[in-house]
């Protein structure tokens, strides 16, 4: 069966992280990258359901491929927010059962739903039987005081025989109690190998993994040792274009050079003049792009005149501009 857009680019995605994963930031991440996976920040299907659904689902047409992240446990409440979500043109509907925040915790669900996996199989297959979109989960390896060993290989048994076909998996624990949400990002130490065991397990699942991977160095490693696919967080955020900018020639096989940090920046410039017509704020773009040149001559200039600037009433394309000449000068 021939593998569909999301699939395909599951090779290599960029996680869904709240309050950085926005329109503007998924619009500069793609002029990096034409094939990656990229997601939207997590949506309750409640705020699907009731809220401002422009603002929570509405997403540029560049943005293909594009993933839906839902967060919920109401498998008829998650049907429906499929069904709208669906309507917006994804090309996947992801459910969150990896996230541990307290807010996250207290609906019961995200990490929390690891200790109920046939729950989770009713969501799925409810979210299934609402829409063609293809239905993928995100998941932690355990929670708490679980056995991942044990824990792990039920959770992909169960909610497979629902229908789901692809998962990524986080391949960390997470604490629902006694750790923050930014702590359960770092401190459960990874368990890769049982990760890649999950996949020679389940070799008719498409399996990819997350956490702590940094670099295409080591998402080539992952690839090699068998994984279907790998999803990059904060590193594709806060050093983009070092995971993103040969992302397609190394992990896609695209022949085209990849382009330069200085001819992003300069692509961005027309879709930010969009987002001013519109009413739209400069730094609402802006602070996606800090990172552009970290690690490259004049990233320093680059950061300073952006978050100095950009926050300004009246603040345009010229900001921008002032700070790519600097970079300029700087690298010259």
């Amino acid at each position: 069966m021939p593998l569909n857009a999301a699939t395909k680019a599951a090779r290599l995605s960029v996680a869904p992280m709240m309050d950085w994963t926005d329109r503007h930031c998924r619009y500069f991440h793609r002029l990096m990258s034409a094939h990656a996976l990229l997601y939207t920040e997590m949506v309750t299907a409640p705020a699907v359901i009731h809220g401002e659904r422009e603002r929570l689902l509405g997403f540029n047409a560049e943005e293909h491929p594009v993933a839906v992240q839902l967060g919920g446990s109401d498998p008829a409440q998650l049907a429906e927010a499929t069904r709208i979500a669906a309507g917006y043109g994804y090309d996947e509907i992801n459910l969150n059962v990896g996230c541990p925040s307290d807010r996250v915790q207290s609906g019961s669900f995200g990490a929390v739903l690891m200790e109920q996996p046939a729950l989770v199989a009713d969501c799925v297959a409810a979210m299934i039987a609402a829409s063609a979109v293809q239905v993928t989960v995100k998941c932690r390896i355990g929670v708490d005081e679980q056995v991942p060993e044990n824990v792990l290989p039920d959770f992909l048994r169960i909610v497979s025989e629902a229908g789901v076909t692809r998962f990524t998996i986080h391949a960390r624990k997470a604490w629902l109690q006694g750790l923050s949400p930014k702590e359960n990002r770092d401190i459960p130490p990874l368990d890769y190998p049982l990760v890649h065991r999950m996949k020679e397990d389940f070799p008719h699942l498409h399996l990819s993994i997350n956490g702590g991977i940094t670099t295409l160095d080591e998402a080539e490693q992952h690839l090699a040792k068998g994984m279907d696919g790998v999803m990059i967080g904060r590193a594709a955020y806060h050093t983009p274009a070092d995971v993103l900018l040969e992302a397609d020639h190394r992990i896609f096989g695209v022949k085209t050079p990849p382009k330069t940090a200085h001819q992003v920046a300069e692509e961005m410039l027309p879709y930010i003049e969009a987002h001013l017509a519109a009413g739209g704020r400069l730094n609402q773009i802006t602070r996606h792009m800090l990172g552009l040149f970290a690690g490259r001559p004049g990233a320093r200039h680059w950061k300073r005149i952006l978050s100095e600037q950009a926050h300004r009433e009246g603040a345009g394309p010229e900001v921008v501009q002032r700070a790519l000449d600097a970079v300029s000068q700087f690298a010259a």
